[in-house]
């Protein structure tokens, strides 16, 4: 016999899934009898909130959807905030779940994992949630979420299991030679020859690249040089154009400098990006706008209408939708370059704090130090100074959870997740001393399955950012001053190797070391190196 939960995996194999993260329970243990002996490797995390993450990781470094296998009850609940960060920046992820049988679903009778309506909650975070009533729904059901990764704005989706269906035999269902994959919908013509009118016509473009354009970059490097259009690039399309490239602009749009010159464009072409206030307008203050004609090319319609309308709206892949506008538009020199260098001159020099610029040097330092690496981050200080300004290497190759939904114990399973999606990169995660122990027991996670990832790990001892806005609030700093552990000999308990450096020599040459072992290793560093950052940046 071939049970439903046997028929699933072979499923995963005809999409091309070759990662699962979970852990095994009760409920899910049938699920694993096609997993053993399958092509698809299993990573075990130590905490379903850190499969979400693991599977986050791994989608937004490899572009496929990231797939867990999770328990009934706590296993959902548990995963809920990672799908609910995935949700919020547009990430592939495939969560299958098992759920009480059919007689005890729901039943409020006490049976083991039981929730009221576990597809109610789950459906909060995700495109779609769906209870399999019988074997016969699994290949459609999954055929759908496929196309939703594959074809509309990317989010989680839910499958939902009932034990007596995953154990029911489905040897009569075929796996299919090839599955139907879709592709993204075309921009349309007609709007693209709109767009063409008002960029040729216009003498100081600018685009505005997002997350949605990351797998684009060529693309829209080449538009932005025909156009010679600056390209401002939100935390998540950072790297679409590298560093060093005359029209890159780093500098976030909620700051005056890259507003200065989207407000002095006639033109905005805005490509995959939700107009988000975490990166429009981050510190709330309303004073973003557009004054020039508005662009916008987006997969969802919906969100195509959202946060800033356009004048002309166009609905579809933003990598065919540069293509044909490569072909479309008139080359033409309106001084990109300049305008470029003088947004991200006056905004590292006047918006860009002392600290903030400390603080990109430590992300360059690793930048240049690991070519391609890959920086996973947590809603930490260094992030947050590099969501301001950082130059990412390439696309794919800085995100965090510091945008959109905003959780923190993000970075160490979505590195891990990262370093199982691309193993020949350096991975480094960046993480504070809060944030980092609510998911530090995922060390081992990453031990276990031999993903030699890099934590960069600052210790200040304490909620450092959250302080710092209570005292300029006038809130007294109550909740923010932790008691840390020894970090180093809690790596070295989980076998990793652990060290503290108290400068920037010191963090360079752990860098490099780290990346040459086939270990993972933790870099513990205080406010001691961020200082000697802040005073190199100052005396350059």
């Amino acid at each position: 016999m071939i049970s439903t939960g046997m028929y699933l995996t072979k499923l995963l194999e005809a999409y091309g899934v070759d990662t699962v993260f979970g852990i095994p329970g009760v409920h899910t243990v049938e699920l694993y009898r096609g997993l053993a002996g399958s092509s698809i490797k299993h990573i075990t995390p130590r905490h379903e909130q850190g499969a979400g993450f693991m599977a986050d990781g791994y989608a937004r470094v490899s572009g496929r959807p990231g797939v867990c296998f999770i328990i009934t009850g706590p296993g959902m609940t548990n995963i809920v905030t990672a799908m609910g960060q995935a949700y919020g920046d547009s990430i592939p992820m495939l969560v299958i779940s098992t759920v009480n049988s059919h007689g005890r679903m729901g039943s409020g009778e006490g049976w083991l994992h039981e929730l009221p309506n576990q597809q109610a909650l789950v459906s909060q975070v995700a495109a779609f949630s769906h209870t399999v009533n019988r074997p016969e729904e699994l290949a459609p059901v999954l055929a759908r979420a496929f196309a939703i990764f594959d074809s509309a704005r990317p989010r989680p989706v839910h499958i939902e299991l009932p034990i007596n269906v995953m154990l029911d035999d489905a040897g009569h269902l075929a796996v299919p030679e090839s599955v139907l994959r879709l592709a993204p919908p075309e921009p349309g013509y007609e709007e693209l020859v709109w767009a063409t009118d008002l960029l040729d016509a216009a003498k100081a473009p600018v685009i505005l690249a997002g997350g949605g354009a990351k797998w684009s970059a060529q693309e829209i490097t080449a538009l932005a040089e025909r156009l010679d259009a600056p390209v401002v690039m939100t935390t998540n399309g950072r790297g679409i154009l590298p560093p060093g490239h005359p029209l890159a602009v780093s500098i976030s749009p909620s700051f005056p400098a890259s507003r200065k010159l989207i407000a002095e464009a006639d033109v905005v072409l805005a490509l995959g990006t939700e107009f988000g206030p975490t990166d429009y307008d981050m510190y709330e203050d309303g004073f973003f706008e557009i004054p020039g004609r508005l662009i916008r090319v987006d997969l969802d319609p919906a969100q195509l209408m959202r946060g800033a309308l356009p004048e002309i709206g166009i609905v579809g892949d933003v990598l065919s939708a540069a293509n044909d506008l490569i072909e479309l538009v008139e080359e033409k020199q309106r001084g990109g370059a300049a305008r470029a260098a003088a947004a991200r001159s006056e905004g590292t020099s006047q918006d860009l704090t002392e600290q903030m610029r400390g603080d990109l040097h430590i992300l360059e330092l690793v930048r240049d130090t690991l070519p391609g690496v890959v920086l996973a981050g947590d809603s930490t200080q260094l992030v947050y100074a590099g969501n301001l300004g950082f130059d990412a290497a390439g696309p794919a190759h800085y995100f965090n959870s510091a945008t959109g939904y905003g959780t923190l114990g993000y970075g160490l399973p979505a590195g891990i997740g990262a370093k199982a999606a691309a193993p020949d990169r350096p991975v480094v995660v960046l993480a504070g001393d809060g944030g980092v122990q609510f998911s530090i027991a995922e060390l081992a996670s990453a031990k276990d399955a031999k993903l030699p990832v890099i934590l960069l790990l600052h210790d200040n001892k304490g909620y450092g950012e959250i302080k710092s806005y209570m005292v300029s609030q006038n809130i007294p700093p109550l909740g923010v001053d932790l008691y840390t552990p020894d970090f180093v000999a809690i790596g070295k308990a989980y076998g990793w190797h652990a060290e503290r450096v108290t400068d920037l020599d010191g963090l360079k040459a752990a860098l490099v070391a780290a990346a040459a072992s086939d270990e993972p290793a933790m870099i513990v560093f205080g406010d001691d190196v961020r200082d000697e950052a802040v005073k190199v940046v100052a005396g350059s």
